[in-house]
């Protein structure tokens, strides 16, 4: 049984995990989710018609975008990981501030640990931010 401070432990990690991607992905350097996603990972975005699966997909998704990102302000805002015997759900509100324009989605990533220990991406969804009326 997790200890409270294993548990803060853990969800600390995870988000630092993510904010090391983001920060990566918003150079236009995919390789940081790449890295954190497990081979039979499964990735849902709203620019795409069907879910991805695997991470060979996932690579080939991401290829033509590598470099053509450049976002100089974001906010990871109300991160919250919730935490299972081996998997964590991480979800938070995505806002990103580039050429005059705020952009807003909110991200699902389920984490799981694999053999090694480590955490890994096992599937990501993306959605766009829908303000209420």
């Amino acid at each position: 049984m997790l200890t409270m401070k294993d548990t803060e432990a853990i969800r600390a990690a995870i988000i630092a995990l993510e904010k090391h991607a983001l920060e990566l992905w918003n150079d236009g350097d995919p390789d940081g989710f790449i890295a954190l996603s497990s081979d039979d990972v499964v990735y849902m975005d709203p620019a795409l018609e069907h879910k991805l699966t695997g991470k060979e997909a996932l690579k080939a998704y991401y290829d033509p975008i590598r470099g053509k990102i450049k976002i100089s302000e974001y906010r990871m805002i109300d991160p919250i990981v919730q935490l299972t015997a081996d998997a964590a759900v991480l979800t938070y509100d995505y806002e990103v501030h580039r050429d005059g324009c705020i952009f807003r989605m909110n991200c699902t990533e389920v984490y799981r640990t694999n053999p090694s220990g480590q955490w890994e991406i096992i599937h990501t969804h993306w959605s766009f931010f829908q303000p209420a009326k």
